[in-house]
């Protein structure tokens, strides 16, 4: 049977067949055609994004990203250091870390990328070291509850991230006192926003907020732009989204008195649906109420789906064209690793490749040792072909860094 199951155009199933199972395969070209999209739906205002590396951090990917136009988001001064070997530049850089020791935002002012700060008590003691000598971005927590989990909800009143937007007062008796320059206002309320209101509501706080910071350079809305997880799927209108909050950031700009750039921080809108991950159907068990497909992966490889309940479409590679049946896919973690709950997927037989989709974003970042299992490899479809961009864990890359102690 031809299998027509392509990644960038390339087959598939030869890409399992020539780097094993299981793999992460990203498609370059998706990657770009996102980042284009994104960057062209706010009409006649500067627009930059700024990768949340966090979502996968491949080098090549970066390097990808970085060719383009794109800046980077950090959270961790590890992820600054992996930027800058990526070749970004520190001013195509921003830093927004949250409950870190000082001395981390020390290493990343030494840098020289900019800072983003969302505790009050961290913005005194940056003031008290730095004073106006190095610009500030503040992170403001708007109380928008916004995002498809409470895991990703992060805008909300209970949430660890950003200074309240009730304590604004506070923010500026520390701000004159010490006279810091802050360059920038930032929120973000969640991942998973279909509704462009959700960006103004925030919008139209740091609007506000922006009276009382005459330095500002830019503003940032963070991100949380909703990509289909599945056929029929409710996806963010970015050609809306995007026009209706470049209206009222101009409008914005001309009560400010002056143009400012207006900053995006996209992840999984970038890198999501341009990554698969490809595994082997190792076991058919039928039980009393569930046909199981038992892969050779699991909730190691991509745990979204036990952290975050969240669906990730399940195809047959080598068999596309079967009759549909119901299964549950499972993993071989001594856990339960679900990685879909009854699916309709082309009829299975044991040795089949199957394409978990949409594993860009938090897929193999967010990977482990568990059970000792390795790592899968990384694979890049970059100009028609497939290349390798990061080998599968090894045994000894479970042991490097332990200490035998004991004879």
């Amino acid at each position: 049977m031809e299998n027509n199951y392509l990644i960038g155009n390339v087959n598939a199933s030869a890409i399992a067949a020539e780097f094993g199972t299981p793999l992460y395969v990203y498609d370059a070209d998706k990657i770009v055609n996102q980042y284009h999209k994104l960057k062209n739906a706010f009409p006649n205002v500067k627009v930059s994004l700024h990768y949340a590396m966090k979502a996968l951090n491949n080098i090549n990917i970066l390097k990808l990203l970085k060719n383009e136009g794109c800046g980077l988001d950090a959270v961790s001064i590890q992820e600054v250091e992996l930027g800058m070997r990526a070749g970004f530049e520190p001013h195509q850089i921003m830093y927004t870390p949250n409950c870190v020791d000082f001395d981390e935002i020390k290493q990343a002012v030494e840098l020289g990328v900019h800072i983003n700060i969302d505790n009050i008590s961290i913005l005194e003691q940056f003031g008290h070291v730095y004073g106006s000598t190095v610009p500030v971005c503040l992170r403001l927590n708007p109380h928008i509850l916004a995002g498809g989990h409470s895991h990703i909800s992060v805008g909300h009143i209970d949430s660890k991230f950003g200074i309240s937007i009730y304590q604004l007062r506070h923010v500026l008796r520390v701000v004159q006192s010490h006279k810091l320059k802050v360059n920038g206002l930032h929120m973000h309320t969640g991942s998973d926003i279909l509704d462009a209101e959700v960006f103004l509501r925030g919008a139209e706080l740091l609007f506000e907020a922006a009276v009382d910071f005459p330095d500002l350079e830019f503003m940032d809305f963070g991100s949380g732009f909703k990509v289909a997880y599945k056929e029929g799927d409710i996806v963010t209108d970015i050609e809306d989204t995007g026009k209706r909050i470049a209206t009222a950031f101009l409008e914005f700009c001309k009560s400010y008195g002056r143009e400012l750039e207006l900053w995006f921080e996209p992840g999984k809108y970038l890198v999501s649906e341009s990554g698969h991950l490809l595994v082997k159907a190792n076991v058919i068990k039928q039980t009393t109420s569930t046909v199981f497909i038992g892969v050779n992966s699991g909730q190691n490889h991509l745990i979204r789906p036990m952290f975050y309940d969240a669906y990730h479409h399940i195809v047959n590679v080598t068999n596309p064209t079967g009759l549909p049946r119901i299964y549950s896919v499972v993993g071989y973690i001594c856990e339960t690793d679900t990685l879909g709950y009854d699916r309709k997927i082309a009829e299975v037989s044991e040795g089949d490749i199957l394409a978990i989709k949409n594993a860009g974003a938090y897929g193999f970042s967010m990977s482990n040792n568990y059970n000792a299992r390795f790592k899968p490899a990384e694979v890049l479809v970059y100009k028609g072909q497939a290349q390798l961009i990061r080998k599968a864990d090894t045994i000894e890359d479970l042991v490097r860094n332990e200490i035998a102690v004991i004879e």
